[in-house]
């Protein structure tokens, strides 16, 4: 395979993964949708927990989906950096670093929305556990949570007065604890995995960026120049157009006729010779 063909099969590597990320990123939006529609309901129907743990589920095929990819690319660079060009080596560690960086950043996009939901999830525990009287600590709550036994919960609730909802919230809420913290766990190994080569890559994607800032300040400034040259360019010729000679200001209007038959080549002549003429056809 020659240098072109394999740079072209690159790319196409590169944009395979990128679509992967974008997607990944829209499926972390929508679990934050459905996240703020468990907590906004005292339980989450079927429904909901179905379609959260379909798009969980994709997240998970398609994250690994990446850093399969992205582990490849890895390895290729390190056995093929002495064979291959250094233009195109470059190309491919800085492609390889852009899109690690990038995955790196939807993943903790994703953990932050799990962490949040985790967090906020704890506290209606909470403060269902003080309206049946069994108010607890941050500590305790993390014990009880840990314990993985819903019954740990209401443990001790004798009072029949307390609110049936109460409790079933509760439940709910711990369910819904155990499955993210299952989803978190799952997804953990291969995120410290990536987020380690990011930051052995730290250098290039620096780099990178700072390049790419430099390209726009270039281009901001050449833009701001060629607005200034346009616009003195248009004044001059605005000088040359409307400012007639001091022979042309004595001499009186002329007028050319034309016909339908003179040839206009003729007339735009005769026009140009007499800058103070009026044409009438």
């Amino acid at each position: 395979m020659d240098n072109a063909a394999f740079m072209d099969e690159f790319f196409c590597q590169i944009e395979d993964i990128r679509s992967s990320i974008d997607k990944i990123d829209e499926n972390v939006a929508e679990v934050k949708k459905l996240f703020s529609v468990i907590l906004s309901a005292p339980t989450s129907d079927q429904k909901t927990q179905d379609d959260l743990e379909a798009i969980t589920n994709n997240i998970k095929k398609m994250a690994n989906n990446a850093r399969n990819k992205l582990k490849t690319i890895e390895r290729n660079l390190e056995a093929e950096e002495q064979e291959r060009v250094s233009a195109d080596m470059r190309i491919r560690k800085s492609q390889h670093a852009v899109l690690s960086r990038k995955f790196v950043e939807v993943m903790t996009k994703y953990n932050e929305a799990q962490v949040d939901f985790r967090e906020r999830s704890k506290g209606r525990i909470q403060r269902q556990l003080e309206i049946t009287g069994k108010a607890t600590t941050d500590e305790e709550l993390e014990e009880m949570l840990e314990s993985g036994n819903a019954a740990v919960f209401t443990a001790g609730i004798v009072d029949a007065g307390v609110s049936k909802q109460a409790l079933s919230e509760i439940e709910a809420r711990h369910k819904d604890i155990v499955r993210l913290e299952s989803s978190i766990k799952e997804l953990h190994d291969m995120f410290v995995d990536i987020a380690m080569l990011v930051e052995s890559q730290g250098d290039i994607v620096d780099n990178i960026e700072q390049n790419v800032s430099k390209a726009v300040d270039h281009i901001t400034v050449a833009k701001e120049q060629t607005k200034k040259a346009v616009r003195h360019q248009t004044k001059a010729r605005k000088v040359m157009l409307f400012q007639p000679t001091a022979h042309e200001k004595l001499q009186p209007p002329s007028m050319i006729f034309c016909t339908g038959k003179q040839n206009r080549r003729v007339v735009l002549a005769q026009l140009l010779q007499q800058r103070n003429a009026t044409l009438i056809c």
